[in-house]
């Protein structure tokens, strides 16, 4: 990471704390506004939450991901045996709050407003993603070829083929219906036991060979145009006469505007400066399998619907990403969702052997109607948040730092900023 010279310890316009896709991005579209930025973080940018994800721009992610409603789906998770959801038992309580509001905004009309409120941000996540792509020559990373929700079950598949039917009609989406022999066909490497009942072929969506280098480019890129980048603890953000200070272990930075941008470590921030934001995190894991000449990896990134797993190529190797983990803060990591999964993946795909000893943890930050906080912070001149992304930081990383940044300088909003404003939980 760039250390401080003397121009990032002067004053800038603007600090951006935070350094994942969602702050570089927001740094980026400030920059090219003509302001002075600095980006901060005490890691190196897309290390975080922005590098252990599936790798996926997901055009075709128009319904957010909800708490079931289904009685019988209620009592199969509260078994707690499930791979796609999995909670420790002393965290309900605390986040008990949290998951009832989350059910309550699941219902299918909620739900539905929560969908239309967030298409304007899906629908430009390409595009917008595209444009840094260009600029910082990044084509290597990506793949405009879409991915592949598999199932294993008939009848799952058969509802599965209805729904991504009507989802596509309505949402102008496109979308290869396969069945059993042409899954096997777009992705030859099922092992022969597989017997999978079909597949729904996504083609929209954008998928990364490496996440976290996708983010350092967009960085580079921003550091290029002379952008500052600084190494250091954000929680030491204070308000001062002048807009907001910073100091870092090479000088104090100063500007009249400053962004939170911190995805899960937000929190630690906006508590210290009086908010009470409804932040969750939903816990993940992933780990790598090395491919070989008989464990080749998927040619797309194959998602196992009711396991709630993710086989992603990477540059790493075959990527095997979990589903949602409820836990406590301070929780050590728990391999059961990882393990359950890969035993899962072995039946139909030639893993091969794992690249690190010990699987990466991240979290997601969510809040319970399923909307990211895009907003001025009600209480403070100045102060902007952007945060709250959940499964889809990479996605809207790129588009909600637009917004931000239209909002930020005045300009006409490539769509309204209402749905995300900090406003509603006040």
């Amino acid at each position: 990471m760039n250390q401080p010279s003397s121009s990032t310890r002067k004053g800038h316009d603007v600090l951006v704390l935070g350094a994942g896709i969602v702050g570089t991005s927001t740094a980026l579209h400030l920059q090219q506004r003509g302001l002075s930025v600095c980006l901060v973080d005490w890691q190196q940018p897309g290390s975080g939450t922005s590098h252990g994800n599936a790798g996926l721009i997901e055009r075709a992610s128009v319904v957010p991901y909800s708490f079931p409603q289904s009685p019988l789906a209620l009592l199969r998770y509260a078994a707690n045996r499930q791979t796609d959801v999995h909670f420790q038992w002393r965290a309900l309580p605390a986040m008990a709050g949290w998951l009832w509001r989350y059910w309550r905004e699941s219902a299918p009309q909620p739900l539905e407003r929560a969908a239309q409120d967030m298409l304007p941000l899906i629908e430009r996540c390409v595009t917008e993603h595209d444009a840094f792509i260009q600029a910082a020559s990044l084509q290597h990373l990506v793949r405009p070829q879409g991915w592949i929700d598999i199932y294993r079950e008939p009848a799952a598949f058969a509802a599965a083929a209805a729904d991504a039917r009507a989802i596509s009609s309505r949402y102008g989406l496109q979308a290869d219906i396969l069945d059993g022999q042409a899954l096997a066909a777009r992705e030859p490497a099922f092992l022969p036991q597989a017997n999978m009942a079909g597949g729904i072929h996504w083609l929209d969506p954008w998928t990364v060979s490496a996440p976290g280098k996708l983010v350092q480019g967009y960085a580079d890129l921003f550091c290029q145009r002379g952008g500052g980048l600084v190494h250091a603890d954000a929680r030491g953000l204070r308000e001062n006469s002048a807009g907001w200070q910073l100091d870092t272990p090479n000088g104090t930075l100063q500007a009249a505007q400053a962004v939170i941008a911190l995805g899960p470590d937000a929190p630690g921030l906006y508590r210290s400066l009086g908010y009470d934001l409804p932040l969750a995190h939903k816990r993940g894991y992933h780990l790598h399998f090395r491919p070989g000449p008989d464990t080749p990896a998927p040619q797309h990134p194959l998602c196992d619907s009711r396991a709630g797993f993710v086989l992603a190529p990477m540059e790493q190797g075959v990527r095997l990403t979990t589903g949602v983990e409820l836990a406590l803060p301070d929780a050590p990591p728990n391999r059961i969702q990882l393990d359950r999964a890969e035993r899962i993946a072995r039946r139909y795909w030639p893993l091969g052997t794992a690249v690190e000893a010990e699987p990466w943890m991240g979290r997601r930050p969510c809040t319970p109607d399923m909307r990211p906080i895009i907003s001025a912070a009600p209480h403070h001149r100045g102060l902007w948040f952007n945060f709250g992304h959940a499964h889809h930081g990479l996605t809207l990383g790129p588009a909600s730092g637009r917004l931000l940044a239209e909002m930020m300088t005045g300009e006409q909003t490539f769509t309204s900023p209402a749905p995300y404003s900090a406003h509603r939980f006040m």
